[in-house]
């Protein structure tokens, strides 16, 4: 599967803010995930010191609430995590069983002292918010 930006046109790569030295890891992704041409950024798949965009992937909001501590801890200051969960249709029509929505992960993330700043459809079965520290805290 290749997530590709939706009617706006804009590559997946430019919408998710992954840039030429970025360190990017993708957690949880899906195995036939393909985001397309990264340019220079390094991508991971196992969790590094320090990451510039992650990506994790759920469908659990418990294992989410574990895991989102250790990713903002390692997300550098001007860095971003996207959290991203299987939308409701795609749950439906994949059988894909989710406690997760929107409002969930938002609570979660904002909880942690992130913010919140967009929200994506990243292809027909995943959306993903994006969390950025604070200003005060950069």
């Amino acid at each position: 599967m290749t997530l590709v930006a939706g009617s706006s046109g804009t590559p997946l790569v430019r919408k998710l803010g992954i840039g030429d030295e970025h360190v990017v890891f993708l957690d949880g992704a899906p195995l036939d995930l393909e985001l397309g041409d990264t340019g220079g950024a390094h991508v991971v798949h196992r969790l590094p010191r320090r990451a510039d965009v992650t990506l994790t992937f759920h469908t659990s909001r418990a294992a989410l609430g574990r895991r989102l501590p250790v990713l903002f801890e390692r997300t550098t200051t001007a860095g971003m995590v996207w959290v991203c969960w299987p939308k409701k249709a795609a749950q439906k029509a994949r059988g894909i069983d989710s406690d997760l929505d929107g409002d969930q992960v938002r609570r979660l993330g904002l909880a942690l002292g992130f913010v919140d700043v967009l929200v994506a459809a990243l292809d027909e079965t995943w959306s993903g918010q994006k969390f950025v520290r604070r200003l005060r805290d950069r």
